[in-house]
């Protein structure tokens, strides 16, 4: 018998081509970067925006997907 969490994750994985936790730190990551090229509040409030319970944990997450600071990705002009 299949498990329900597993015909999840294979049904997810199927129709958005990736797994269902590396979609959502996509989308966090794409809602922090909208978040931070418009400066919308500080650090603390943006984290809390994106599901993030501190700035710091953010921070990490953050850095390590897009490979650099969010303080410096917020300086960056525009693409």
């Amino acid at each position: 018998m299949r498990r329900p969490r597993s015909a999840f994750f294979d049904r997810f994985h199927r129709a958005a081509g990736q797994a269902p936790m590396q979609y959502l730190l996509a989308w966090r990551m794409a809602l922090a970067k909208n978040l931070l090229r418009r400066q919308v509040g500080g650090m603390a409030e943006v984290a809390q925006r994106v599901g993030y319970s501190s700035a710091s944990t953010f921070s990490v997450a953050f850095t390590r997907f897009v490979g650099q600071a969010p303080s410096q990705y917020a300086r960056m002009p525009a693409e």
